[in-house]
């Protein structure tokens, strides 16, 4: 099962639509995972017409139309893989404790907020954040994952980075 990582969308503030790349990954992905601060919701419209499966979870600076729709933490089972999503982790320092005594059913946790790329473990919890796609911040480069799910395992786990927007 192919999976796609996304977070921190934040249209139309920071870019008029999502990159070519990332919707390419979006129509290959057999499941989208998007970590919350989508802004609009003709994102998650966008989102829930192209992707095979969507999990999403709303994000901070997510109104009213989005948190109706989205939960805080989204929870799924993916090819024998425990998956939970939630947009923000806290400060840097301790996350891995901090997530690992929160979440201690999970294998993998997807997270959001800081747009800052992030792939760590602490015991068995994997923790990923994809960066942002539109908002790179303080990164050299805005960014996605993607990875692959089987038997219970994650394989090729990869950050993308995007091209410069114009």
């Amino acid at each position: 099962m192919r999976l796609l990582l996304t977070s921190d969308t934040h249209l139309p503030t920071r870019a008029s639509s999502l990159p070519d790349d990332l919707m390419a990954a979006v129509d290959d992905a057999d499941t989208v995972i998007h970590a919350g601060d989508w802004i609009d919701e003709a994102t998650l419209d966008l989102l829930e017409s192209r992707s095979r499966q969507l999990i999403g979870v709303y994000g901070n600076n997510d109104g009213p139309g989005l948190r109706r729709r989205l939960p805080e933490v989204a929870y799924a089972e993916l090819e024998g893989v425990r998956f939970g999503v939630v947009h923000e982790t806290g400060a840097a320092a301790g996350r891995e404790r901090r997530c690992a005594e929160r979440f201690p059913e999970l294998d993998v946790l997807v997270f959001g907020h800081s747009h800052i790329p992030w792939d760590t473990t602490s015991g068995r919890l994997r923790l990923l954040n994809p960066g942002s796609p539109t908002d790179r911040r303080r990164q050299p480069f805005c960014s996605f994952m993607t990875l692959t799910v089987a038997h219970g395992r994650l394989y090729d786990v990869t950050l993308h980075f995007l091209p410069p927007r114009h």
